[in-house]
């Protein structure tokens, strides 16, 4: 394993290569080695070896960083702040105009739709750049005539340095079973908490509690009552911690004794003055 991560190390974050290893998140969803976090100072600062820096943009956008330098943008909607700055692969979905842009930058290596080109098919992504994997599982959404866009959402699974973070999009029903075996092991899962807009939070609840992932972070939050419900309704199964900070870094090391939700706070990317 140590040989295929160094190799993978070597590679241009820049290049990406057609699906060459396994998914380790379901070949292994039984595993679930420990993570520990840290805090880092700015997203431009290099990460340690094993590590993966989570920071959070804005509404559903996460920037995800790996040690080999690969950067990703989960529901990307076109501005992430005033940094200099493009990621390697941006995700987006398209039930409301703020999780996609219409016209990404052409300079983003790899733009990936959650829905198909051909409407009602499920996006099939399976990409690896660097030392990041990222694959889709496709989900239906509601249509704005209020019928059902089959396969117009797709969580999202990024793996990384044994790590698997899932991105659940504008989740709007639960997973089949079908659709859980695909997902796999989910170390950490990002999940729309706005209580109805996506799915009610009862039924998140659920979602979030079946997935069983170690770290939480909650997301598409429109105001601190949705975001506080859905902490009392998840405070039996999870600890809570809450942060004034907007990026968390994990590594594959101690798992939390008991899985977590950590609030962070959005901030778009700035580049501190000199």
């Amino acid at each position: 394993m140590i040989r295929i991560l160094l190799a993978l190390a070597l590679l241009s974050p820049g290049l990406a290569t057609a699906q060459s290893r396994p998914s380790h998140c379901i070949a292994i969803a039984d595993a679930a080695p420990g993570l520990s976090y840290i805090q880092q100072a700015s997203f431009r600062d290099p990460l340690p070896d094993y590590t993966v820096r989570i920071s959070y943009l804005t509404h559903s956008a996460f920037l995800l960083q790996t040690p080999g330098g690969v950067s990703a943008v989960t529901d990307f909607p076109g501005f992430i702040g005033s940094a200099d700055f493009l990621p390697d692969v941006v995700t987006m979905n398209h039930a409301h105009s703020s999780h996609w842009a219409r016209f990404p930058d052409p300079a983003i290596p790899h733009v990936l739709r959650g829905w198909s080109d051909t409407f009602g098919q499920p996006a099939d992504h399976d990409l690896e750049v660097g030392d990041l994997l990222v694959r889709n599982v496709s989900t239906d959404i509601r249509s704005a005539q209020g019928g059902v866009e089959d396969n117009g959402n797709s969580i999202f699974i990024f793996e990384v340095e044994g790590l698997c973070i899932g991105h659940l999009g504008h989740l709007h029903h639960e997973p089949s079973d079908a659709q859980y075996a695909a997902i796999g092991r989910l170390d950490v899962l990002m999940v729309p908490v706005d209580g109805g807009m996506t799915l009610d939070t009862p039924s998140m609840v659920r979602v979030v509690e079946r997935l069983k992932s170690s770290v939480v972070l909650p997301m598409h939050w429109f105001s601190g009552a949705s975001l506080e419900w859905f902490l009392t309704e998840t405070s039996d199964s999870f600890a809570i911690e809450r942060r004034t900070t907007s990026d968390l870094t994990l590594s594959l090391r101690d798992l939390p004794a008991r899985p977590t939700i950590i609030v962070l706070q959005p901030q778009t990317l700035t580049d501190a003055p000199d």
